[in-house]
């Protein structure tokens, strides 16, 4: 396998890895070789730094003992003691700067030997120049001028001016040294640090170079099929966003039809219970017996039953009537044919039979009366029986109605009552399913959001798709 078909058998995020951590180890790699080129650099200027502040204190030592001198000189030949404020002076920074230039030297043993001989040697110069000052001040001055003339301070000035040209020889030896070190050490970290960036420069232009043909191509394409998707799918779900709402719109006017129907099936029900209380009652009032089947009083039942028998009373009354009438009229023909037999008796008597023949006429005339009042009587016997009779056929018509019109009522009040039922059975299946239509309104209405946060999302996933296709 060739290195070109190793190449293609790399997976991409191993092969983008790879080149990101090797850029990264690189950078890191040029950090480190920089941060430590650095360092040393900056402990070479350092020590650079430090050379020159030996030196300059080197020469400070040289100046406050010329200052301690010139002011010795001066007050020599003036006997003025205000030229002494350079010679004190001087003795304070002596100390401050033997102090400084033994810390700066520590880490030299060479150069501390040298400054102890230094400061052996200014600490002698320094007796001289207070014993002068005492011989002035004494007024003692040949033996002041024999101290001057045997050139004393002059040797102690020679000698600590060598010993310190020695010190800053070997300081500026030191500082070539470091200087070389410093330039040697800017050279290598300028030689690394452009040889591993155009290292990385290559390096980044392969990765890019890869990334272009494996990623970003692939990308563009991956970002051109989102936004055709995205499109598509927003188109889709808009659509369905429309539907959704439809839908939403029937489920609520169904749910509106729906209260309203149970309103009317409530309304139903409380009807058909009225039309069953109703029809109870009249059962009541026509059989006498409500629902728990007991007497409640005379009914209408009762009541054409019991014309029935008074008719019949009435019918048997009258045909005991007609008998007392045929009784009456055979009484009226015995009479009148008693008073006939009277009257011929009284015809027979003569004049001892008038009085007789009168009252036989009267009670003749009385058996006539009679026998009509009983011939009207059998008349009025026959009208009123033959009425009782109609009256009779009527009643029991009316009671086999009245047996009808309890079955009927009956039969009503038995459909109310299934009515009644089934009215509310129908009530509790409506407002089921008006429950379930508000459930199913509500989840018309959470399919409706769901569809408009879909449709939200897919049109951030669409502008995000078009991002990416601009970027890439």
């Amino acid at each position: 396998m060739n290195t070109q078909q190793m190449r293609r058998s790399l997976k991409l995020n191993k092969a983008t890895q790879a080149g990101f951590g090797t850029i990264i180890v690189m950078i890191i790699g040029i950090g480190a070789v920089s941060k430590i080129s650095m360092n040393g650099l900056v402990e070479s200027i350092g020590w650079v730094t430090h050379t020159h502040e030996v030196k300059a204190n080197l020469k400070a030592l040289e100046k406050d003992l010329a200052d301690a001198e010139t002011g010795q000189r001066g007050f020599i030949f003036t006997n003025k003691e205000s030229f002494l404020e350079p010679y004190k002076q001087s003795k304070e920074s002596l100390k401050t700067h033997f102090l400084e230039l033994k810390k700066l030297i520590s880490d030299n043993p060479q150069q501390i030997q040298r400054l102890n001989q230094v400061e052996e040697l200014s600490q002698l110069k320094q007796d001289e120049l207070a014993q002068t000052i005492v011989l002035k001040r004494k007024g003692q001055e040949r033996e002041l001028r024999e101290l001057v003339l045997s050139e004393k301070g002059k040797k102690y000035m020679d000698d600590i001016r060598s010993k310190v040209d020695e010190m800053s020889n070997v300081e500026d030896q030191l500082l070539t040294e470091r200087g070389e070190e410093a330039k040697r050490i800017e050279q290598f970290s300028t030689w690394v640090s452009i040889s591993t960036t155009l290292v990385v420069i290559s390096l980044g232009g392969l990765l890019l170079l890869f990334i272009t043909n494996k990623v970003v191509r692939p990308l563009s394409q991956v970002a051109s099929t989102i936004v055709s998707s995205s499109t598509e799918i927003a188109a889709t779900v808009a659509q369905q966003e429309h539907t959704a709402q439809e839908q939403t719109a029937a489920v609520s006017q169904t749910t509106t039809t729906m209260d309203e129907l149970g309103a009317s099936s409530r309304q139903s029900t409380e009807q058909a219970e009225t039309a069953a209380v109703s029809a109870q009652q009249i059962m009541i009032l026509v059989d006498g017996k409500g629902q728990d089947n007991l007497s409640s009083g005379s009914s209408l039942r009762q009541k054409v039953g019991d014309i029935a028998e008074q008719m019949l009373r009435l019918s048997e009354q009258t045909g005991q009537i007609g008998i007392i009438s045929t009784l009456v009229s055979d009484l009226a023909n015995q009479t009148n044919m008693l008073a006939l037999n009277a009257a011929v008796e009284a015809v027979r008597a003569g004049e001892h039979g008038k009085g007789f023949g009168v009252v036989a006429a009267e009670i003749r005339k009385l058996a006539d009366q009679s026998k009509k009042s009983a011939e009207r009587i059998n008349v009025l016997v026959v009208d009123i029986k033959n009425a009782t009779n109609s009256t009779v056929m009527v009643t029991d018509e009316g009671s086999k109605m009245v047996e009808t019109i309890v079955s009927a009522v009956n039969n009503i009040s038995l459909t109310s009552q299934q009515i009644s039922l089934t009215a509310k059975q129908q009530a509790l299946a409506i407002q089921q399913v008006g429950e379930a239509m508000n459930a199913l309104n509500q989840g018309a209405v959470q399919t409706a959001l769901g569809i408009t946060q879909t449709k939200v999302g897919t049109q951030k996933l669409n502008d995000a798709a078009l991002n990416l296709k601009a970027i890439v």
